[in-house]
């Protein structure tokens, strides 16, 4: 089990030039829902939302990477405004998406947050230079030397809770 973070491991704003967050199992429960026509259905919580914005009034650029493709998505970083969309990112493509972006910003893998919470996320996590994951991710993610382990679950604010932390050390 990985250690804890403790507070002086918790980054300052000025440390992040680059916020990203997957979707599923941490922007969401984790949970597919599909109505009887197969329409597939997202709960998002606000409060990550909320926080995203904030972060982005700091100066930070923030964004979305995730495996999935799905017009949700689209909506909801279009409703947020986000920096960066980036969908379909499989077998290390979490990774070589968020290395473009960098190439693209000018900054390196160290000015990054990331958060995630499954195996599809380990590269991604395992090469930022800040990352967490929500209590309930699975181990090999916890396992990651240095990761931060939220409180709140995934689709409960873990994401709103990781930039209180940051927005209150800076």
């Amino acid at each position: 089990m990985a250690e804890k973070m403790t507070e002086t491991m918790i980054p300052c704003v000025n440390d992040i030039r680059l916020f990203l967050t997957d979707v599923d199992g941490t922007l969401t429960d984790g949970g597919m829902y599909y109505g009887s026509d197969g329409t597939e259905f997202k709960k998002f919580n606000t409060r990550d939302g909320m926080g995203l914005q904030l972060l982005q009034q700091t100066g930070v650029k923030v964004g979305i990477v995730t495996s999935e493709n799905t017009a949700i998505n689209v909506n909801r970083a279009r409703k947020l405004k986000l920096d960066y969309l980036k969908q379909s990112a499989r077998d290390g493509g979490k990774l070589a998406a968020v290395n473009e972006i960098c190439a693209e910003m000018g900054i390196t893998l160290q000015q990054v947050a990331y958060v995630g919470d499954d195996v599809n996320c380990f590269d991604l996590l395992a090469a930022v230079g800040w990352a967490a994951c929500p209590a309930d991710a699975c181990d090999k993610v916890k396992s990651i030397k240095g990761i931060h382990i939220l409180q709140r679950r995934g689709g409960d604010a873990c994401v709103r809770e990781w930039i209180d932390q940051i927005l209150a050390k800076s």
